[in-house]
């Protein structure tokens, strides 16, 4: 079966947790806004013309199935790629990790659209900063230090079990896009997670990660997604 998925072509944003996924399990699928002319007007199509329609991307079509939400669609794909454990006690434990991530994502976002996602950074700076103190200051610490307690807790230097999960690969993306939007404040807290740095480095080098991250398929960072680099933000 080859998957369809669907997201904006230009950002990695949530949609790159997906992505990492498919990459690492060598999937066959098609990033279809970007492969295609028409494709955010195939994907706008689908969230209105749906009978259960998702409610933004990215979205995945396996089959007859279209599921959205992140970590939905890496609860699907984890079980069927070799990316989750095969017990319902580790399915859980994997998806509840990835809740957690995802919320992370989300005050990540809101450091440089604190008011609103429909007004301009610039629109919103003053509220910016302060919302960006708090989370270097406090959340950014309170989130590394639960995950790098994972780690620690685990044993394996995988998040779950012995071996890669999609879990693991959503970490790397998260240390990724810190490193990027604020590479200041990374770089003076990485020894306090030295389990989270080794996991980033010893996913980017797996092989089809290492391939993928080479590539044209990885999107750059950029100030359109949800890791964005503003100098002034990064004290």
């Amino acid at each position: 079966m080859r998957y369809e998925l669907y997201y904006w072509p230009t950002i990695q944003g949530r949609g790159e947790f997906v992505r990492l996924a498919l990459e690492a399990s060598n999937a066959d699928y098609i990033d279809i806004a970007r492969a295609t002319g028409a494709g955010i007007t195939a994907m706008m199509r689908l969230i209105g013309d749906s009978n259960r329609p998702p409610f933004a991307p990215p979205f995945l079509r396996a089959g007859k199935l279209l599921i959205g939400q992140s970590a939905n669609i890496l609860q699907y794909l984890g079980p069927r790629h070799g990316l989750a454990p095969k017990a319902e006690a580790g399915r859980l434990w994997a998806h509840q990790l990835q809740l957690t991530i995802a919320d992370f994502v989300d005050e990540a976002h809101d450091t440089h659209h604190p008011i609103a996602s429909s007004l301009y950074y610039h629109e919103q700076l003053p509220e910016a900063k302060r919302r960006t103190q708090h989370f270097l200051a406090e959340r950014i610490p309170k989130y590394l230090s639960y995950f790098e307690s994972v780690l620690n807790n685990n044993g394996s230097g995988y998040s779950i079990g012995r071996s890669l999960s999609y879990v693991d690969l959503s970490l790397f993306q998260i240390i990724a896009g810190l490193h990027y939007a604020f590479p200041k404040t990374m770089a003076r807290s990485k020894r306090k997670y030295p389990r989270l740095i080794a996991l980033h480095d010893r996913v980017a080098q797996r092989r089809a990660v290492a391939a993928y991250l080479a590539s044209t398929r990885r999107i750059p960072f950029n100030e359109n997604g949800v890791f964005r680099h503003y100098p002034e933000l990064d004290a």
